[in-house]
């Protein structure tokens, strides 16, 4: 009988880690809604600002932007499992959708306001689907 309940207590701890686990797994969901939200700004500022300071301005943006995210995520203690290619994949939506939105602002819609105001939350999408779906897989 000793056997059974010591096997329970051990089920109850590696339940009660793995709940601990996919809690802090979470952060991920919370470093893509932070990225998404940096695109409602920085594609904008990208497709209407020209010239120096606007270069200046958006590459000392992003790089901030890129920074604070990097520390955030190399502080967390927990990985979910799949994370390098989830992660890759995401980003690899993202550059797509970015690129796209910043050639064609370019090269067809230069200086309109109501494509920039779209191609942000464009921009934004990959990555707030990827929050969302990574929000679902730590719950």
């Amino acid at each position: 009988m000793h056997g059974i309940s010591g096997d329970m207590g051990a089920l109850d701890r590696a339940e009660a880690v793995e709940r601990a686990a996919r809690a802090r797994s979470g952060w991920y969901a919370r470093y893509l809604w932070g990225y998404a939200a940096g695109q409602l700004v920085l594609v904008p500022v990208a497709l209407l600002w020209h010239g120096v300071a606007a270069a200046s301005v958006l590459t000392l943006t992003n790089v901030a932007l890129a920074t604070g995210l990097s520390v955030y995520a190399a502080r967390q203690r927990i990985v979910p499992r799949g994370f390098g290619a989830r992660h890759g994949v995401l980003m690899g939506c993202w550059g797509a959708a970015y690129t796209a939105a910043l050639l064609l602002g370019n090269l067809a819609f230069p200086d309109s306001r109501v494509y920039a105001a779209v191609a942000a939350p464009a921009c934004a999408l990959p990555l707030a689907v990827g929050a969302v779906l990574e929000r679902r897989r730590s719950s």
